[in-house]
């Protein structure tokens, strides 16, 4: 597995944000625009032409608002997820909106769900445990600053709000806690430190045992005697 001790930055980190952002903000001026209504493919639980939600339902959303919510820590999560994640950051992106879409499909009420706010829980969950599980000190610093600007976000895995797909959270969430391990050893890890030894470690072997070295010259001492 290709591993790095070092974070680079460069500004292609925001083509993909960008495009995500500005493509969902197209969609529904396309919608609005002309009279046409998207929200059939979203996800529709259990049912076989709900399952078409599964590639759909992040690009749709109800309302300006609805979309502007999902807009920012859109852009701003997948920013730092292709700033320090980059080696797995399309595999998440790509692989964990279609996981948390279907688990989505699997588990919620019987409606449509739609919106980009599965792949913020996504992020957002990947990144800030990502970060807890490497102990990367830059990478534990990002999932602070994640944590702060969005930890109220965690209430709403819970059906605590009418109206809104907790379910599509919730999917997201368990989703991005999934990745943040099964690719913890990809990208960013903690640089392990090599410690050079002293002639004091040297007085220890491998099990601790204490084995000064000045026995071993006695002995050897003795035996070059002995062979006089």
């Amino acid at each position: 597995m290709q591993q790095e001790t070092e974070i680079k930055i460069s500004k292609s980190i925001f083509v993909i944000p960008t495009i995500y952002v500005v493509g969902i903000w197209l969609i529904y001026w396309v919608e609005i625009q002309f009279g046409f209504n998207f929200n059939k493919y979203g996800v529709y639980p259990r049912t076989f032409f709900g399952l078409r939600g599964v590639f759909f339902t992040h690009f749709i959303h109800s309302d300006t608002s609805h979309l502007f919510n999902n807009s920012v820590p859109l852009f701003v999560l997948l920013a730092s997820l292709f700033t320090f994640y980059k080696n797995v950051a399309l595999k998440v992106l790509c692989y964990g909106a279609l996981l948390a879409g279907l688990l989505t499909w699997c588990i919620a009420r019987y409606n449509y769900h739609i919106g980009a706010s599965g792949v913020v829980y996504l992020l957002f969950s990947f990144v800030f445990f990502s970060g807890l599980i490497r102990k990367h000190y830059r990478l534990v610093a990002l999932s602070l600053i994640i944590i702060f600007l969005y930890g109220s976000m965690i209430w709403y895995v819970l059906p605590i709000k009418q109206g809104m797909s907790w379910e599509g959270h919730l999917s997201g969430f368990l989703i991005g806690l999934l990745f943040a391990f099964l690719y913890r050893k990809q990208g960013i890890v903690k640089e392990e430190h090599q410690f050079t030894k002293t002639e004091f470690d040297l007085m220890f072997d491998d099990n601790g045992n204490f084995n000064p070295p000045i026995i071993e010259e006695i002995a050897n001492e003795n035996e070059s005697k002995s062979q006089i």
